[in-house]
C-alpha cells in the first residue's frame, strides 16, 4: 500500500465534506484494513456475511447476483466510491449480492463492529459514518428509480451524467445489466446519444 491509512481516513472525511479532528482522523485510520484485488477476484461471495463498508482507493468493483441463473449487475463504483451490502451490513446476515474486482483494485475496509464504536466515542466520525450510509441508501434509491420512472435513453444518460467512468471502464455487458437492457439495445442507445 502506498497510500497510508491516514491519508485514506483524511480522503474520506473530505469527499464527505466532513471536518474530522486529529484524533479523530487517527481513530479512523487505526480501524481502516488495506486490501488488494487483481482484476476478476471476488471480494464478498453469496452466503458470506457483509461486516464492513469497502472504500476504493484505486480500482472499479461490481455488485451483483444471479437471477434465474442470469448474472445481474446491482453496483457499480470506483475510486472514492463505497460498496456495502446495505442488508446483510444491518443485519449481520448472509448476503446474496456478490462482489467482484473488474479491476486490479485497492480498497480499504471499515471493519462495522469498529465503526459502530468509534461512532459513539467520536462525534465528528457519527457524522461521517451517518453520510456514508446516508449516500449509499440515496444511491439504491435514485437507481430504483430510476428503472421504474425512466426510458432506456434517461437511464443510459441519467449514468453518463452521475458515472462516465463506469461507461469509460466497465465491459459493455454489465453496463447493460446495471442499466437493466440488452447489449444490443444498450448499442442502440448509445449511438442515439452519440448522434444526438
Amino acid at each position: 500500500m502506498t497510500t497510508t491509512s491516514i491519508e485514506i481516513a483524511r480522503q474520506m472525511a473530505g469527499d464527505h465534506n466532513v471536518a474530522l479532528a486529529k484524533e479523530s482522523v487517527h481513530a479512523l485510520a487505526d480501524i481502516l484494513v488495506g486490501r488488494k484485488y487483481k482484476k476478476g477476484e471476488m471480494v464478498l461471495n453469496e452466503g458470506e456475511v457483509c461486516t464492513c463498508v469497502r472504500y476504493i482507493e484505486k480500482g472499479m468493483l461490481r455488485q451483483f447476483y444471479f437471477k434465474y441463473g442470469k448474472d445481474m449487475t446491482e453496483h457499480i463504483a470506483y475510486e472514492k466510491g463505497e460498496v456495502v451490502c446495505l442488508e446483510s451490513y444491518f443485519r449481520q446476515e448472509p448476503t446474496r449480492l456478490m462482489i467482484e474486482a473488474l479491476e486490479p483494485t485497492v480498497l480499504w475496509e471499515i471493519d462495522k463492529a469498529g465503526i459502530d464504536r468509534l461512532s459513539i466515542e467520536y462525534a465528528d466520525i457519527g457524522v461521517l459514518y451517518r453520510k456514508i450510509l446516508e449516500n449509499s441508501l440515496i444511491e439504491s434509491q435514485v437507481k430504483a428509480d430510476t428503472l421504474r420512472f425512466e426510458s432506456a435513453h434517461e437511464r443510459y444518460n441519467k449514468l453518463f451524467q452521475l458515472h462516465p467512468e463506469i461507461l469509460k471502464r466497465a465491459p459493455l455487458v454489465y453496463i447493460a445489466s446495471l442499466l437493466q437492457m440488452t447489449p444490443e439495445t444498450l448499442s442502440r442507445v448509445r449511438s442515439a446519444s452519440l448522434n444526438s
